[in-house]
């Protein structure tokens, strides 16, 4: 069965666009136990204020270090720590964005990410900030995924009905709320994936 010609495509960024390398080695060169960023700063209760507007990426990152302080008990290694986690940058996968940049010729293309007030600074920064027609990022609407005001907002800025729309993201929960909107989506898990998903947007199948 042919795949439906669709007209818009939202694509999550982190975990598809690009992927943050592991904070392990700087973690041991600041004294902290391996995940202790990622515990600290990802707890529900400290980034959902983060990727909802609630708080700016400054006072989410100065928060972290607090916390890192409350655990650790050192306020300059934690403040170091924080800083020179702020200062990693992703891997892009430029196979994913030439494949973007070719669907986007045929339909619009929304960015979707929970993220906080420094995503379009980020994606500035690597030269993404032209990859799509329009960024959701949720630190500006006041809702994250999987909300589905998310998906709503997202069809709508492109004009396209939900149900004419492609949504791709790497976390599961995020899919089923795209498809109970009436998104057509695919949980991303390899470039080959994605390239079968938007082949009726690139001029074949595969």
């Amino acid at each position: 069965m042919p795949l439906p010609h669709y007209d818009a495509v939202l694509c999550d960024i982190d975990g598809v666009i690009r992927h943050w390398p592991a904070a392990d080695p700087l973690e041991q060169a600041h004294g902290l136990p391996l995940g202790a960023l990622a515990a600290t700063a990802f707890a529900p209760a400290r980034l959902q204020p983060a990727i909802t507007g609630n708080v700016t990426d400054e006072e989410w990152r100065s928060a972290v270090a607090a916390d890192l302080t409350d655990t650790y008990g050192s306020r300059e290694r934690a403040l170091a720590a924080v800083t020179a986690w702020s200062d990693l940058l992703p891997v892009v996968d430029q196979e994913v964005v030439t494949l973007l940049r070719q669907a986007r010729k045929a339909a619009p293309v929304a960015l979707v990410s929970n993220a906080t007030t420094r995503l379009e600074w980020d994606l500035q920064r690597q030269g993404l900030a032209d990859l799509a027609d329009t960024i959701v990022n949720t630190a500006r609407i006041g809702v994250a995924k999987p909300d589905p005001k998310v998906y709503r907002i997202a069809a709508e800025r492109l004009g396209a009905d939900a149900d004419r729309c492609l949504f791709i993201d790497d976390t599961s929960a995020n899919v089923v709320a795209a498809r109970e909107v009436g998104m057509t989506a695919l949980h991303y898990r390899q470039l080959e994936d994605l390239q079968h998903a938007l082949s009726p947007l690139l001029g074949g199948t595969k």
